[in-house]
């Protein structure tokens, strides 16, 4: 049996799932900065897990990094056993639509089977644990505002209780993983938590999703790819904000609830994009106006028009609320992928993926390298 940790939750470790993308690497720094107790780092490092998103930490005591894919269970259970965490935080998931769409197969793996995996390692941790630390285990897991559908623009926003509808191949995964945890609680006891958050934007994004893409497209002198019409409406959350609620709901939320993660922010797709422009008008002036380069294409199939959270609940029980405005946190995303031009360069041609192919190439089992200062 795992022996009871000595030290108390604050001080014990968290294990993150997936800390080198966009949302976990900011994460990461964020609760370094905010927390400040050790982080265990486990990502797969596929096209948007980027290890120079924690460059700043890689030589951090506090911070580890562990290359392995959650399908993995011998590396899950070695993770437990060695690291004994107080907390795992589970945001490890392929995330792009169109990629879901052209290849489902592998959000099925990862989202489907790799949280199934997650959770009965996790099971089988909790149940040995004794005590204090059993009391405190907590398994969140962090999902999306696409688990429920769409909404017409006289639809009130998405609240907790709203059924889910999922109308993408990334959708229905994300839904089947929020079922799979859900269960977990219900049936073995797993103290779980879910967040369903709205569309995250901030540095570190990969140029694929729609305000990076801009910038970098922008920059580049090349068309600003606009689906159908434009007028699909999102909820923007800056995801320094989203950290901040995933800390809130780690420490306060409910065992076996769900907490909606929303900006406040609805905007269209046009609008967004028409106000990058204007930013980089602004900032980084060209030869003619940003918006002079946009480029309207054939919608994607399936594609949902609107998006949009009740955040009340997270609001009322754990005093959250979203520190930056759509306007500040859309500048400073912009002047941050301005200042850091090396990034999108090493990211869009693919460099670090170079970094990880010579570094772990060959290594098979040996792959589930541990690296920490």
């Amino acid at each position: 049996m795992t022996q009871p940790h000595k030290d108390s939750a604050s001080a014990a470790s968290i294990l993150v799932t997936g800390g080198c993308g966009f949302i976990g690497s900011n994460f990461v720094l964020d609760w370094l900065e905010n927390v400040g107790t050790p982080v265990v780092n486990l990502d797969s490092l596929t096209y948007a897990g980027n290890p120079e998103n924690l460059a700043s930490v890689s030589g951090d005591p506090r911070y580890t990094f562990i290359y392995g894919d959650l399908n993995d269970s011998e590396l899950l259970a070695t993770i437990f056993r060695d690291h004994h965490p107080r907390a795992v935080v589970h945001f490890a998931a392929e995330s792009h639509v169109d990629r879901s769409i052209l290849g489902p197969d592998a959000f099925l793996r990862a989202n489907i089977d790799g949280t199934f995996r997650l959770l009965q390692q996790a099971r089988a941790f909790h149940q040995s644990l004794e005590g204090f630390d059993r009391e405190h285990f907590r398994f969140l897991h962090v999902s999306t505002d696409e688990v429920y559908g769409t909404l017409t623009p006289t639809d009130p926003p998405f609240s907790e209780t709203t059924a889910y509808a999922p109308n993408s191949p990334y959708a229905a995964s994300k839904a089947a993983s929020d079922m799979l945890v859900r269960a977990w609680h219900h049936t073995y006891g797993l103290p779980t938590l879910i967040t369903n958050c709205s569309n995250n934007y901030g540095p570190l994004q990969f140029p694929e999703k729609l305000i990076p893409l801009t910038i970098s497209n922008a920059l580049a002198g090349k068309p600003l790819p606009v689906y159908g019409d434009g007028q699909q409406v999102r909820d923007w959350l800056y995801v320094r904000d989203h950290c901040s609620a995933i800390r809130a709901v780690l420490s306060l939320g409910r065992l076996g609830e769900t907490y909606n993660i929303g900006g406040n922010n609805q905007r269209a797709n046009l609008d967004v994009v028409n106000t990058l422009c204007a930013l980089l008008d602004e900032l980084k002036s060209g030869p003619k106006p940003y918006a002079e380069q946009i480029a309207f294409v054939k919608d994607r199939p399936g594609h949902d028009r609107r998006y949009a959270i009740d955040a009340r609940k997270i609001q009322s029980e754990l005093n959250w609320y979203p520190a930056e405005t759509f306007e500040t946190g859309l500048r400073s995303t912009v002047q941050w992928y301005l200042d850091n031009a090396p990034w999108i360069e090493s990211v869009t041609s693919g460099a670090y993926q170079n970094w990880v192919q010579q570094n772990y190439a060959g290594r098979g089992k040996a792959a589930r390298s541990e690296v920490s200062a």
